[in-house]
């Protein structure tokens, strides 16, 4: 599943593209992507613009330009948005750093749920291979009553040590478990929780409650160095995720600790090691992390 690093990728390159530019036309090949509503999704968008792109965790806001419904994008587990640019002759999709043909690049295709074609001659295609994302129209008050069941989020004002540590807690749940838990800390998942954890020295799976002041300490100050430098690589890519020019994450390069299974740690050398937490695959390094 896309986490906040991959998102913020999504939602940056999207401002670059599709922000204040008109919608002139909208496909809608699957309804259940946008909740059943169809007819009113073309309605409601057709004619409109985004005007601003707004992200809680790993949940899209977007802000329309007229009328009072917002949009509410969130890619679950194999969403994509990926985007095209027309020009006079071809169709062109950057992937991978260098251009394709339309040939080369399948757009539309089995997995393609909505279609967007801008007045630039753009189109933004709404991919999901397992069908739990959606497009979602909300009004002005649904949109803030989604964002504020989010906790606090790294990289903001409000991420602080007692902030954090108030997110913590004392409960008897396990540290990788409370990383994860949106309504405590936005937008952290599988990937980095294993990533912070190692940073700090913390096995994922010891309680919350055994956590010394000290590896509280380690974890706030690890938090925002993961995912800031996973938002500086596009993201971490494994099946399904890409950005909007269908390039893969980068920061697949830097796992220290997650799909490291039975590879040397890169700090003392002894083999990471994968098990299951709470229906979770969990890797950490079993001599280094305590």
């Amino acid at each position: 599943m896309p986490e906040l690093p991959e998102v913020e990728t999504i939602r940056q390159d999207l401002r670059r593209k599709i922000l204040n530019t008109k919608i002139v036309k909208v496909e809608v090949r699957a309804s259940n992507a946008v909740g059943g509503e169809r007819a009113k999704f073309g309605r409601t968008l057709t004619g409109n613009a985004i005007r601003e792109i707004e992200r809680r965790g790993k949940l899209m806001v977007w802000r329309l330009e007229r009328g009072d419904a917002d949009l509410l994008v969130h890619l679950k587990m194999t969403g994509q948005l990926i985007y095209e640019r027309q020009t006079d002759d071809h169709v062109e999709v950057v992937a991978g750093g260098h251009k394709l043909t339309e040939r080369d690049f399948d757009l539309p295709n089995a997995h393609t749920r909505v279609i967007f074609t801008f007045a630039n001659r753009g189109k933004l295609f709404f991919n999901d291979l397992r069908r739990f994302g959606y497009l979602k129209l909300a009004s002005a008050a649904e949109a803030e009553r989604a964002l504020s069941k989010f906790g606090i989020e790294p990289l903001t004002k409000a991420f602080t040590g007692p902030a954090f540590r108030q997110a913590l807690g004392k409960r008897q749940t396990s540290v990788k478990a409370a990383l994860m838990d949106q309504e405590k800390i936005a937008g952290i998942g599988n990937i980095y929780a294993d990533e912070i954890c190692f940073c700090a020295r913390v096995r994922p799976t010891r309680r919350v409650s055994t956590l010394t002041i000290a590896e509280k300490k380690k974890l706030f100050a690890c938090t925002p160095r993961i995912i800031q430098k996973a938002i500086q690589h596009k993201g971490t890519t494994f099946r399904d995720y890409l950005d909007t020019e269908g390039k893969q994450g980068n920061y697949t390069n830097f796992l220290r600790v997650y799909d490291q299974d039975g590879k040397p740690c890169s700090r003392c050398h002894a083999l990471i090691k994968k098990i299951k937490s709470n229906g979770r695959g969990t890797h950490f390094c079993p001599h280094c992390q305590k």
